[in-house]
């Protein structure tokens, strides 16, 4: 049974900014809310009120304001937000322009560098004004390929502050991965830092830009940022150049921010490609802006004197999500590399030695470092606050392992959204309990419901995750999708007019979350439906195994259900461990999510940002072609699921 594993004590509920937001509604709308749930109800119930307050309260900088909070509230896609507001979202990250500390990067080979507001507004204007001499104008595209480092923030507040579109990749995509995103946006500039570090060994990114320059005639310049080279050879690149030679150097630049409407595009991210061309997807700047100033202050309880740090690539939005943090001032910590290099307690010990206070990361990561052994003592990370963790299902385990051997006081918080939407549907609750194998709340404004097939809502059982209003930071449109058909296909065909985001999940009584997996990678044995994270919390605590898969295969008209499980190293998987491990899943789910086949396997494929590609090997058991491998952190791994023998008795 799930049970509670955490609760805010009256002193931190008591300073939460969360409290002081339902003060400011209260007396601005003359409520008497207490509890969060009261909040969240009025925030669906009265959403223009809602947004109107977040507006205010995250003090959002502008230059115009708004003829109406929104517009059309009843259309989905369709809904006009802040209609007439002008903004600028470098402006509002780069508000704060004093000498407190803004960036702090760590990589993993014991660099450390620092950038206080200061220096990262001057570090802009130089590069802003160098752009602008370049050519580049509102609506223009920048990429980025770089590794998660201060340049690649300087690079995408510089383009936005100019209102041109920033759109970024992680370098350890391969050349058609980077061609496939990339290749349909067309940016003119492109940032790339001469190589990364990964396991105490430097790749070089050159090599690679030589290889997608031919293919993307869009590019006019190529900025270098040295890094694993002091002076790196760019001999070889066409109108290249290294950063230092193409900031303007004058002093005291004054930032001159394009003031744009609320939905400018200002970042064109990707889905995750595994099953044909990743869709680009737009988001706008003030969507944004005021969904990420909800999550990280309200949500989050972030603060000016918080260090704040997410263990992310830039190519995930996780990347965008925490640099939204320079608005409000706090310090961001930066991590490029391994995350288990030189040991499982590298990020501890950086969380110690910078006195990091909100600590996010993934699912995967958690479970990693348990299977490591990691055992931290009480007071190994004092000034760690909260730990968030996104990209896939935390299992009850996993939950319970944070608080048994990470740290007992403090704010868990899984949170569940996605590039879709930039930001979260599901989030953390400073104000409320963290209950083992449950996401703390639905967001603020956001109209989130499980739905049965039907269409109807349904609460303690699973569904499929809606949002049936629309929401400021949905995406403004898909790039070159001019009549919004991929817009409208990738969510609104299932349930017209309602957002249906592709997650199985419970709403408990309680207003938490639950999930179960992409419900596209359901599993339905005899018509009933399975989520795979139900799987995966009873397998992954088998002490023998160290990672699994699980998919259905279409067999003898029906599904049956495949395992795939990775052996931790010197164990094999005998008929005695098969039977364990259905014991198990019997034991602890019901007898349906009993594999019908277990098999061992030497790795499980995901993709670049962490996630396990389920569909991928359905596809191929199935005998279908997978198409842009380079989406995937371990391709090679894909072979191991073709023409397995066993799947065909």
């Amino acid at each position: 049974m799930p049970r509670v594993l955490w609760i805010p004590t009256q002193e931190q509920i008591k300073n939460a900014n969360m409290t002081r937001f339902i003060q400011y509604v209260n007396n601005k709308h003359g409520k008497n809310f207490v509890t969060y749930p009261e909040l969240y109800d009025w925030s669906i119930k009265s959403i223009p009120d809602f947004w109107a307050a977040m507006w205010e309260f995250g003090d959002i900088v502008h230059s115009e304001p708004y003829d109406s909070v929104v517009t059309d509230l009843d259309k989905m896609p369709g809904a006009i937000w802040f209609a007439g507001a002008r903004l600028n979202y470098a402006e509002n990250l780069l508000r704060h322009r004093d000498d407190r500390v803004a960036i702090v990067f760590r990589g993993e080979t014991k660099i450390r560098r620092t950038f206080t507001y200061a220096e990262l507004y001057h570090r802009v204007a130089g590069l802003a004004r160098a752009l602008r001499e370049a050519g580049i104008k509102t609506g223009d595209r920048v990429a980025g390929f770089m590794p998660n480092m201060p340049e690649a923030i300087i690079a995408m507040l510089a383009t936005t502050s100019i209102g041109a579109i920033w759109s970024s990749c992680s370098p350890d995509f391969g050349i058609k991965g980077v061609l496939d995103r990339f290749g349909q946006i067309e940016p003119k500039i492109l940032f790339t830092a001469d190589g990364y570090f990964y396991k105490d060994k430097s790749f070089n990114s050159l090599e690679k830009i030589a290889g997608i320059i031919g293919n993307l005639p869009s590019v006019e310049k190529i900025i270098v940022i040295p890094y694993t080279d002091k002076q790196p050879d760019i001999a070889s690149l066409p109108n290249a150049v290294l950063i230092d030679d193409f900031y303007c150097k004058e002093e005291g630049l004054e930032i001159q921010f394009e003031q744009l409407p609320f939905d400018h595009p200002l970042y064109i991210m990707y889905s995750s490609g595994t099953t044909g061309v990743p869709k680009c997807i737009v988001h706008g700047a003030g969507g944004t802006l005021i969904q990420h100033l909800k999550e990280l202050v309200l949500h989050t309880d972030l603060k000016r004197d918080d260090n704040i740090f997410y263990f992310t690539t830039c190519g995930w939005m996780m990347w965008n999500w925490l640099v939204s943090s320079l608005a409000v001032g706090a310090t961001l910590l930066l991590f490029d590399g391994n995350p288990f290099y030189p040991d499982a307690y590298a990020l501890f010990n950086i969380a110690k030695e910078e006195n990091m206070t909100v600590f996010g990361t993934s699912a995967k990561y958690i479970a990693s470092v348990e299977g490591a052994g990691v055992k931290l003592g009480q007071g190994d990370i004092p000034t760690v606050r909260a730990m968030l963790s996104t990209g896939s299902p935390l299992s009850q385990e996993n939950f319970e392992f944070v608080y048994r051997q990470i740290k007992k006081d403090i704010m868990l918080s899984s949170i569940s959204g996605g590039t879709d939407i930039i930001s979260c549907f599901a989030l953390g609750n400073p104000i409320g309990p963290v209950i083992s194998g449950e996401l703390q709340c639905r967001g603020l404004g956001m109209r989130v419901l499980a739905f049965d097939d039907s269409g109807s809502p349904i609460f303690t059982q699973q569904g499929e995750l809606v949002c049936t209003a629309p929401f400021p930071s949905m995406p403004i449109y898909f790039w070159n999708d001019p009549e919004d058909r991929k817009y409208r296909a990738a969510y609104f065909e299932r349930y017209p007019n309602i957002w249906h985001h592709g997650d199985f999940v419970v709403i408990t009584e309680e207003g938490g979350v639950v999930i179960y997996g992409r419900s596209d990678a359901t599993l339905n044995p005899g018509g009933v439906r399975i989520g795979t994270a139900e799987i995966y919390n009873v397998v992954e605590n088998i002490p023998e195994i160290e990672d699994s898969l699980v998919v259905g295969q279409d067999w003898d008209n029906d599904v049956r259900v495949l395992l795939f499980v990775k052996m931790k190293t010197g164990i094999e998987l005998s008929e005695e461990l098969i039977n364990t491990i259905r014991t198990s899943i019997r034991t602890n789910t019901t007898p349906r999510h009993v594999p019908a086949k277990v098999l061992a396997v030497a790795d499980i494929p995901y993709t670049i940002n962490g996630k396990k590609v389920e569909l991928a090997v359905k596809k191929i058991i199935h005998g279908q072609e997978v198409k842009n491998k380079d989406a995937l952190g371990n391709p090679e791994s894909l072979v191991l699921y073709q023409n397995l023998k066993e799947l065909q008795e």
